[in-house]
């Protein structure tokens, strides 16, 4: 007995045909810059493996203009600017998702615990929330740095604490929404109940606007974070972090124009491809 075997042809395309959707519904570009963000994500992670030179040591003479074998250069003191920019990535972007991560864990917990458990909860949880955002963030970041020392970590713990609310009240409106939604209605005469109803049919609905947020996030976490470190807020010398990089170099612009303007350039390409990700995912999530 012989089983008749299904057409090729006709087996729908399940996840690559989503995708493709997903890419005709964003544009090519805005395709382009999300695929360059996972780049970025991969660069970042293996760059202190893949530097061509040390970027902490002296490799050729100070003030060497871009070219072979030293793509960007060399700093004031004879270290190879492609290396440091490269390995400066990784001090920026990895902080920056870090940031957007906490962030997202911390605000999507309030925002569902204020939409669904409503009364005192969501009245103490919105005013706290409140009282975040009418605060001058980055200001009280710096301070809070400016307290507890200059330092990576200082920096993301202090634009984390300011960062959460956001998704707080984007995650409670969107619960507000959802839970009148028939499908939940549904659910909760089927009996559903609780943390079950939340997870299950309430929580799947938040995730496309927490994704297209973070994601158009990612360049404000970057500019923040560069600024800091730009005032001298960040890892102190001679980490090569981008911000300080630029700051550093800023006296000799008009001389030595590489030293400020190619990290400062990394920043920018970053920033650049976070916003057109995340505003063709707005796109799609709208045409969805």
């Amino acid at each position: 007995m012989t089983v008749a075997r299904p057409d090729p042809e006709t087996i729908p395309a399940r996840t690559p045909g989503r995708l493709r959707r997903l890419a005709a519904r964003m544009g090519w570009l805005e395709t382009v810059a999300l695929v360059s963000l996972g780049v970025i994500t991969l660069l970042a992670l293996i760059a202190p493996w893949i530097t061509p030179f040390d970027p902490y040591l002296r490799v050729a003479p100070a003030h060497l203009p871009p070219g072979w074998p030293h793509l960007f250069g060399t700093d004031d003191l004879g270290r190879d600017l492609f290396s440091r920019v490269l390995l400066g990535v990784t001090y920026t972007w990895l902080p920056g998702l870090c940031i957007i991560l906490v962030a997202l864990v911390v605000g999507t917990a309030l925002g569902l615990a204020a939409g669904t458990m409503g009364g005192t909860a969501d009245l103490v949880i919105m005013r706290l929330v409140e009282l975040f955002l009418v605060l001058p963030s980055t200001l009280i970041a710096l301070a809070v740095v400016a307290a507890l020392g200059p330092g990576l970590v200082n920096t993301m713990i202090a634009i984390t604490i300011f960062w959460w609310p956001w998704y707080t009240r984007i995650v409670r409106d969107e619960v507000c929404r959802l839970r009148v939604r028939p499908h939940v209605e549904a659910a909760r005469i089927g009996g559903s109940r609780g943390t079950a109803l939340v997870l299950r049919h309430i929580a799947p609905g938040v995730v496309p606007a927490l994704l297209v947020t973070a994601t158009l996030d990612v360049a404000n976490v970057i500019m923040t974070l560069s600024l800091m470190s730009f005032l001298g807020l960040g890892q102190p010398a001679p980490a090569p972090e981008l911000g300080a990089m630029t700051a550093r170099g800023i006296d000799s612009l008009t001389v030595f124009w590489w030293l400020p303007i190619l990290p400062a350039v990394a920043i920018m390409v970053m920033c650049l491809m976070a916003n057109l990700a995340g505003d063709g995912l707005r796109r799609a999530v709208r045409g969805a």
